[in-house]
Order: C-alpha cells, then sequence, then structure tokens
C-alpha cells in the first residue's frame, strides 16, 4: 500500500484562552474528519484533547445526562494579553494543566508529525502555547497548524503561532500530499475530497469518552449574510448521502452508546426533501432513541409543519433558529434569509409538534456596528411574544466577510492588526465597549 512505512501521526486540539469558555457540544470535528482518513489509509494516528473534560487528573465523572453531552472546562486564571488590561473580567486558560499536557506528551511513542487545529480567531493565544509545549516535547518533529483560524488568518498564524506549516482551507483537499511530503509516506488515495461520501467516519472513538457526538452531514452554504464566514471557509456546498448519514448515527448510537448528537451543519435543512426528511425518516424507521441538538443555527424559512414534526419525532431536543435582527433596516443589510412572519410560522408549527417552549431558542445578533441597544432589546421582545428564548450572539467580526470593513472602521481597537481584538465578549464594534450594565439589562429583559 505504500512506498515506506506509515507515520504516526499526533493531532491535538489546542487549548482556549478566554474571558468565558464552556462545552456547548464542543468536538475538534476536522481535525477528527482527517484523523479518520489518516487511519483509513495505514497511518498510526493518536490524539490528545488539550479541553479534555474526562482527563484521568481532573476528579470528575461523565457529565450528568441532564446537561445531555454539555458541560464545563476547567479553568486557570492567567494573566489577560495586552490592550485586554481595561476589561473588568478574569482571563484564563480552558482545559488541562500544562504540566499534565507536558507528561502526556513525553510518555508517549514520538510522533512523526503533528497536527493542530485552531477554531476561533481570538483564541490564537492558546494555540501558540499549546504548540510551545510540544515543541518543548517534541523540538525535531514538524508541527501543521490548520482550522478557522488558520485560514482567516494566515498571515497571522504563520507569523505568532510557532507551526512550521500553515495550511489554510478544507484540510481534506491538501492532507495526504502534505503528510507525504514532510514523512516521506506515500499512501494510495482512496477518497475524494469533493465528495463527502467517499469519506471514512470522524476518528471520534479517539475521544477519552464520547459525551455526545457531532454531525456534520453538509459542509459550505448557499447564502452570503454578511457576518458569516462559511462561504469563505468552504466554498462548495456539499452533502452527505442521507442514507450514509443515517447509518453513522446508528453506528455511534450502537457501537459506542452515544444518545446525543449535535449537527453542525450551517445549512441543514436547505433542500429538505432531499436530505433532512430522509435521515430524520430513517432515524424513526430505525426505532433508536437519540437526542439531536443544533447549536450551530436553523434556517427558519424551511422549517414546515411536516419537517416539525419530523424533528419532534426523531428526537430533536435543542433547536436554535437564526433569527439574528428583527430590525428590517438591518435584515436587508445582512442577510435575506427570514422574515418576520416566517419566523412566527415556524415557532407556531414548532409548537404544534409538540415542543416545548424552552426547547427553542433564536438567536439575536448584539454588538453589529452601529446598532444601538434599543434595536436589540426591541428583537427580544420580539422573541418573547412569539414564546420561545431570545439568546444573545455577541458580535464578532470576521475577516473576509462583507461586514469586516465596516467593523474595522467602527471598532476602538486594531482588528485588522490583531485578532485578540475580535474577541465578542469585550464588544469591540459598540462604541461603549464593554459593559456589565447593559449584559445584565439584556439578560433581565430576556429573564422578565
Amino acid at each position: 500500500m505504500t512506498a515506506s512505512a506509515a507515520p504516526r501521526i499526533l493531532l491535538v486540539n489546542p487549548w482556549i484562552h478566554d474571558f468565558a469558555a464552556y462545552d456547548v457540544w464542543s468536538a475538534p470535528l476536522g481535525l477528527l474528519a482527517l484523523g479518520g482518513i489518516l487511519r483509513d489509509h495505514g497511518a498510526d494516528v493518536v490524539f490528545i484533547d488539550c479541553l479534555d473534560r474526562f482527563h484521568p487528573q481532573i476528579a470528575r465523572k461523565p457529565a450528568p445526562d441532564r446537561r445531555h453531552g454539555r458541560g464545563p472546562y476547567l479553568k486557570t486564571p492567567i494573566p489577560k494579553p495586552p490592550g485586554l488590561s481595561d476589561i473588568p473580567r478574569t482571563w484564563c486558560r480552558y482545559g488541562i494543566l500544562p504540566e499534565w499536557l507536558h507528561y502526556d506528551l513525553s510518555v508517549m511513542k514520538p510522533p512523526d508529525l503533528v497536527l493542530v487545529t485552531s477554531l476561533m480567531t481570538y483564541w490564537y493565544p492558546g494555540v501558540r502555547e499549546t504548540i510551545d509545549v510540544i515543541r518543548s516535547v517534541f523540538p525535531n518533529v514538524p508541527v501543521v497548524l490548520g482550522g478557522i483560524y488558520a485560514t482567516l488568518c494566515t498571515d497571522h498564524a504563520d507569523t505568532c503561532c510557532g507551526a512550521d506549516h500553515v495550511v489554510a482551507g478544507p484540510g481534506e483537499e491538501v492532507l495526504l500530499p502534505l503528510v507525504a511530503r514532510l514523512t516521506h509516506w506515500s499512501p494510495d488515495f482512496r477518497y475524494n475530497a469533493e465528495n463527502r461520501n467517499t469519506l471514512p467516519r470522524p476518528a471520534l472513538d479517539l475521544c477519552r469518552y464520547l459525551a455526545h457526538v457531532p454531525l456534520l452531514t453538509t459542509q459550505g452554504c448557499p447564502f452570503h449574510c454578511a457576518y458569516c464566514a462559511s462561504r469563505y471557509l468552504q466554498p462548495r456546498f456539499l452533502r452527505q448521502d442521507p442514507k450514509q448519514a443515517a447509518d453513522e448515527i446508528q453506528y455511534w448510537y450502537k457501537a459506542h452508546g452515544v444518545r446525543d448528537f449535535a449537527f453542525y451543519d450551517d445549512a441543514l435543512l436547505v433542500d429538505a426533501d432531499s436530505h433532512i426528511i430522509p435521515i430524520l425518516e430513517a432515524v424513526i424507521s430505525s426505532g433508536i432513541t437519540v437526542r439531536f441538538h443544533t447549536p450551530n443555527a436553523l434556517h427558519i424559512r424551511y422549517i414546515t409543519r411536516r419537517l416539525a414534526d419530523l424533528m419532534f419525532r426523531s428526537g430533536f431536543h435543542t433547536l436554535r433558529l437564526g433569527l439574528e435582527t428583527t430590525s428590517a433596516e438591518s435584515r436587508q443589510s445582512m442577510d435575506a434569509k427570514v422574515e418576520q412572519e416566517e419566523f412566527f410560522r415556524a415557532v407556531h408549527y414548532l409548537k404544534e409538534a409538540g415542543f416545548r417552549s424552552d426547547q427553542v431558542g433564536a438567536y439575536l445578533l448584539a454588538g453589529l456596528p452601529g446598532q444601538s441597544d434599543d434595536t436589540v432589546e426591541s428583537a427580544i421582545l420580539t422573541v418573547k411574544s412569539a414564546g420561545i428564548t431570545p439568546i444573545i450572539a455577541h458580535y464578532t467580526p470576521i475577516p473576509h466577510t462583507a461586514l469586516w470593513p465596516l467593523a474595522v472602521s467602527a471598532s476602538r481597537y486594531d482588528l485588522a492588526t490583531d485578532p485578540i481584538f475580535t474577541n465578542n465578549a469585550i464588544f469591540p464594534c459598540h462604541p461603549d465597549g464593554f459593559s456589565w450594565d447593559r449584559l445584565t439589562r439584556f439578560k433581565q429583559l430576556i429573564q422578565g
């Protein structure tokens, strides 16, 4: 199969440095998808998760069932980065302690290559610290950084994070040639990066404990929302065969006892008749009992009476709707995903199907350039009038989006120079900056 011995490849999910972080069905799915491909081609793949909530050093049992796969990370207060000293919040490292990571690396067989992933652009200090520890144990092993931050801020990542190679864009398209070049391994290609149905299952079984399984049945998005980088990260809209998606759900349910599944899709409900509906019908026919969660927003416009019924019967438990704003002016400039009457109709269908009010929430963006607090408060009241939960999503300025130039000009920080200032926790584009009073007012309005 190969011209030389298959390599040993270490996958690493880095620490988070932030004011707040919580495991809301989080998992490095992209990294573990690459791990599945590598393993399928014969490589020896190992995984270290710096965010591991079930590390042996943590005296904590698996998350109780009431959390349905979610839970808090271990956190350690650390000094704030330059430029954020005025924010009255505690800056922390989220994840295992550095000495635990150092020990876990030191006792393993040295790898031939290390692949590190990245997510939020402003989490790069955690990426950098992770790579520093890897370097201290394996100084001569090549380190490759990929993921969202590496794609959106490639030059910054190349300069600041200490990796030997920074990969931008979908890793599936460059993975095997890159690994072959760095390890002198020559595997025979057994998949097509543009055909999701040729890919093996992600190597999620490498996780210490599967509290939940993330699902990605589509990649990319057909919409062009001004605040979202989905189309930049994945220019093509790719879909998994519905039968294969349903089989994957049943596999993790039967082989690993998983009951909670989180859809990571950006456009799960698009063309529902030929995609999500066959998936849900297959799940219902199988007779398994699962809970589905949608931390990424669902497109409201596609929720019909039939789809709402299938979602309820198949086990959807946590629904998040992508409303974003109720301001007509803001809607026109940001996206064209939904009208207000479509929102109320979709909520009606979901309630009619049997969903409780506390199971359904609508994301509302706050902190947009030029957005007033009154606009956010009006949107909160609109969502509450529909009988579901408003969920504030603080705006993160993202490079390569249509809204990025406006965010850069509106921010009191130099967003273009340092991604640390895109952190949504600091309200980077609000003229008044961070305010506990504002957050408290929103919270009280939601709960009142």
